[in-house]
């Protein structure tokens, strides 16, 4: 049954190309759909689940995947999203749309993949194979308006290809120790500080680059704003998760000391993340843009609770990861609809769209508050542990990752006063019809139920950070 998620975005990644064009998008939803429900039946066991069967005799590689409550929220994650974010694109026309449906469910059942994994090359093979099909669907369908598309995409391939490679260093390196990459194994393994230092930068150069942390971020920006919004949906949604997520998988678990003795410094460059993407934010005048740089502050203060080691600041991140990206699909969907109707989202030529669209308005009130971590909405929870976990750490990286809030309600609060007040324009904005209600319903349904009421995913999620705290520990 584990296999099962992976193997239904694989099989309908195939059976979407060969419907063909007029049915891709219908057929890629049911597979969304479908595997969003069997990951509910996955939900039920309260248990772990581990299988592991031989594939390489040698060097010794595992077919192995675990199912803990970690991976269990990341699923969660993904294979909720997923059909929403398909959704959410139904309405659009999309050149060649059977090839570019069967790329992004060909992307989901590898990003399901990375956060199954159990043996460290299995994991890597996932982690580069969700990767093609976001560079391609970046490269083909992204805005081939833009003179530097070509460049933008093949940067952002170069970046995260080359810095993976100093992660498949490290996992080669564990291998010669462990004899062996199952994550069980890796974990048991005895390295001295100086291992563990180059092993943890190993994977620092990877992770840094995917979440992204500054300064490894110079990809994201333009990439987020070329590529299709299907795309960008993807990238910001769940992608970047899988950075976070390996930091506190792999990383700090294998190498704790070093993690410890570097934490300061990975500390202050998360922080500065929320920092440099909120001032950055307030200059744009792209709304994907802004939104890009409003993602590298959010992800910055999650970033920081990963690495702050703590039971809190683990937990808290791995809650924000999932509003995050709840929040994130629904405002990236505000400024799609913004762009049909008005054909542009530049903030300098908006404006008056509540005259127009009372209840677009208030949806992307609800949106707006609910990124800034308003009491109520699931962003705040995770804030909130967040920054309690980095306060038992250091009290003043709990203050300066607090500026997020401050920072984040004044540059939305400023771009929700240039795109949706003042005078109306003479063009008229059509209200939300019933179907993009649906899709925001569903959003915001999440961000609130899970906001008023977070203890179910806690519950799922404390066995597994249990775990990894305590292998932290006992490794130091």
């Amino acid at each position: 049954m584990i296999l099962t998620i992976i193997l239904l975005y694989f099989l309908g990644a195939i059976l979407t190309y060969l419907v063909g064009n007029k049915m891709a998008s219908k057929v890629a939803f049911g597979f969304t759909a479908l595997t969003f429900v069997a990951f509910m039946f996955l939900l039920a066991p309260a248990n772990d689940v581990f299988i592991s069967y031989d594939w390489i005799a040698r060097p010794t590689i595992k077919f192995a995947f675990q199912l803990d409550g970690l991976s269990k929220v990341m699923l969660f994650l993904t294979t909720g999203l997923a059909p929403i974010i398909i959704l959410t694109s139904l309405k659009t026309e999309i050149a060649n749309a059977k090839a570019f449906y069967a790329f992004v469910l060909f992307m989901l059942g590898a990003m399901a993949g990375t956060f199954l994994a159990a043996d460290g090359l299995l994991y890597y093979i996932f982690w580069e194979l969700s990767l093609l099909p976001i560079f391609v669907i970046g490269l083909f369908w992204g805005n081939n308006k833009a003179n530097d598309l070509k460049k933008v995409m093949l940067k952002f391939f170069s970046y995260t290809f080359a810095s993976s490679l100093f992660m498949l260093a490290s996992f080669i390196f564990l291998y010669n120790k462990a004899g062996s990459f199952l994550l069980s194994d890796l974990y048991a393994v005895s390295l001295n500080y100086s291992e563990q230092f180059w092993i943890f930068l190993g994977f620092f150069f990877a992770f840094a680059v995917k979440i992204p942390i500054i300064p490894f971020h110079t990809w994201q920006a333009k990439t987020y704003t070329l590529a299709p919004m299907v795309g960008t949906m993807l990238l910001s949604g769940i992608m970047l998760k899988m950075g976070l997520y390996s930091v506190i998988r792999w990383q700090i678990p294998i190498a704790p000391q070093a993690a410890e003795s570097l934490a300061d410094w990975v500390l202050i460059l998360s922080i500065a993340g929320v920092v440099y993407g909120s001032v950055v934010a307030l200059k744009q005048d792209n709304l994907k843009t802004f939104l890009a740089y409003s993602s590298l502050a959010h992800v910055g203060l999650i970033a920081a609770g990963a690495y702050s080691g703590t039971f809190d600041g683990i937990s808290g991140a791995v809650l924000q990861m999932v509003a995050h990206g709840f929040v994130i699909i629904g405002l990236f969907y505000a400024v799609q609809i913004i762009e049909q109707r008005y054909k542009t989202i530049l903030i300098s030529e908006l404006g008056g769209i509540r005259n127009w669209a009372p209840k677009f308005t208030s949806l992307f009130i609800i949106l707006m508050v609910a990124s800034v971590g308003l009491p109520g909405t699931f962003n705040f929870v995770g804030e909130f542990t967040i920054l309690y976990g980095l306060a038992t750490v250091n009290i003043w990286y709990a203050i300066f990752g607090g500026l997020s809030i401050i920072f984040g309600a004044y540059y939305m609060l400023k771009m929700f006063q240039y795109v949706m007040l003042g005078e109306a324009f003479e063009k008229p904005f059509a209200d939300v019809s019933a179907y993009e209600t649906i899709v925001f319903v569903l959003i915001i349904g999440a961000l609130i139920y899970f906001g008023l009421y977070p203890k179910y995913i806690s519950d799922v999620l404390e066995p597994a950070v249990t775990t990894i705290v305590n292998q932290i520990n006992l490794v130091k």
